[in-house]
């Protein structure tokens, strides 16, 4: 794109109204995962493994849609995407919250995850396009309240629903933003972005992302609850990896692909793709192991389980657009690998987490842990996408957006099958070592809540060692030099052969 289209002055108001409607698309990825339980029981469903459709298949629609994104972005306008998307979850949002089954609350969920897949794209673009490259940490950092703290807010926000009102809130009170984004829009929203209305979609890479991503989600997802040997997940996965190799090589070799991987030869934002992979890892396992030792070791309540972890969210809140700004003035790489020291500290201290650990201490840890995770993931993707020309910024945003759903998923998975696991094994070993004569129903629990705390203990050490891995490569990482003329030849190589320019340390 031609740098003359970039706004003179960022469109605040046109981002505010994106914001909420990223905001509340963001939230919606967690909002459930509390009130299940008041699902299962208010509408009669007997097995959890249904009612948990309600968030794995959320995940799935949008972990299916948001390759698409990059051909939608070229594709359409700004304001009629943003339009259609907003309309399509408010849709979704009042089926949801008046739905009388859970037939009508799962199609209602589909919807609204159909209507946000392109919603983080969207805004992510919009903020690229209207801020120079050497001003995009601070405006990314904004963007990290959306990506970040929305779905970290969402179990507390949850948890107290649930706790003093019916679930059936949870979607009453995101329609009216919903309907106010909505409104906005149509009346405040402008296009600056590029369009090319002769741009084709590729029906067989829709079809092979599709069952790539949709079954490598699905398979993981499901592994850790239905064991990696029953032949549904076998199944799913097979496909997904098949599908997801064909769609690689198709991408790779069509002109104008779907979803442009070639962007992977600016090593910078491989680089930083990698890096933020490996840290989705360590930061999707960590919310859900810490819950499960709060809850199912320490028996504390899904509210108080909540309430503990919005500390963390506010901490990530605030950090977000500080650490925008400390990007800007000091790139990417001190503030990725303080962030990931930190990050390996406190997942050292979860690992080491004991029966009697004080309520107060969990809140710090992971407050703690959340600090480090701030100070990581916008920083390198900002610095990556700063060495992309801007034609490719609708792939670039897709690609880190899919690659950290898949890697969260695969990551969880991988660590909630470890901590069964060992907590099968600690707990049969600590059978073996008590009397059964002597076996009291308070010894029974004593020992079943200590063997599922090795099993999080186990899974807290390999996420460690996962974090280690992303605090090596930070030392590769080198700050893309934004000046004047650098972006001029960037801007010139990319619409013409593509090839990558170089970083500065």
């Amino acid at each position: 794109m031609d740098s003359n289209l970039q706004p003179k002055k960022p469109p605040y108001l046109m981002i505010g109204i994106l914001f909420i409607g990223a905001f509340v698309s963001f939230l919606n990825n967690s909002l459930l995962n509390v009130a299940l339980p008041s699902i299962m029981i208010d509408l009669g469903i007997d097995d959890y493994s249904t009612v948990q459709w309600l968030a794995t298949g959320y995940m799935l629609v949008s972990g299916i849609l948001v390759p698409a994104s990059a051909f939608l972005l070229t594709r359409f306008t700004n304001r009629s995407l943003f339009i259609t998307s907003m309309a399509i979850f408010t849709i979704g949002t009042a089926m949801a919250a008046f739905a009388p089954n859970f037939g009508m609350l799962l199609t209602g969920r589909m919807v609204q995850a159909a209507g946000a897949s392109a919603m983080g794209p969207l805004l992510m673009n919009v903020m690229l396009i209207s801020f120079p490259r050497e001003k995009r940490g601070t405006a990314m950092g904004v963007f990290g309240l959306v990506m970040i703290t929305a779905p970290a807010i969402g179990p507390t926000l949850s948890g107290y629903i649930v706790e003093y009102h019916d679930w059936r809130v949870l979607f009453e009170m995101i329609l009216p933003l919903a309907i106010i984004s909505l409104v906005l829009s149509i009346w405040k929203l402008d296009n600056i972005m590029p369009q090319n209305k002769e741009a084709q979609l590729d029906y067989l890479s829709v079809v092979l992302s599709c069952l790539g991503f949709g079954g490598l989600l699905y398979g993981f997802s499901s592994a850790s609850s239905d064991g990696w040997t029953d032949t549904w997940v076998l199944s799913t996965l097979i496909v997904g990896g098949i599908s997801l190799i064909a769609f690689i090589v198709r991408q790779l070799k069509m002109e104008k692909p779907l979803l442009d991987l070639r962007i992977y030869k600016y090593p910078m934002f491989a680089l930083g793709s990698v890096i933020a992979i490996v840290n989705s890892v360590a930061m999707f396992s960590g919310m859900i192991l810490t819950p499960a030792y709060v809850q199912s070791v320490r028996g504390i309540s899904p509210l108080d389980s909540g309430l503990m972890m919005l500390p963390g969210a506010i901490v990530m809140g605030i950090m977000s657009p500080i650490t925008g700004r400390l990007f800007d003035k000091f790139g990417p790489r001190i503030l990725a690998m303080i962030g990931l020291i930190i990050t390996a500290v406190s997942t050292y201290m979860l690992a080491n987490l004991q029966l009697d650990t004080s309520y107060g201490h969990i809140i710090l840890i992971y407050s703690l842990r959340m600090f480090g995770m701030s100070m990581v993931m916008m920083p390198i993707m900002t610095n990556g996408l700063n060495q992309v020309p801007t034609r490719l910024n609708p792939h670039g945003t897709a690609i880190n957006n899919t690659a950290q759903q898949v890697a969260g998923s695969i990551g969880t998975a991988i660590l909630v099958t470890i901590m069964n696991s060992v907590t099968r094994s600690e707990a049969e070993s600590l059978m073996t070592s008590v009397n059964p004569t002597t076996m009291t129903e308070a010894t029974t629990v004593a020992m079943t809540q200590q063997a599922l705390l090795a099993g999080i203990q186990y899974s807290f050490y390999v996420s460690l060692g996962v974090n280690l891995i992303a605090l090596i490569l930070a030392f590769f990482i080198k700050r893309v030099d934004t000046s004047e003329e650098a972006v001029r030849k960037l801007e010139e190589e990319g619409n013409d052969t593509g090839k990558p320019i170089s970083a500065k340390a």
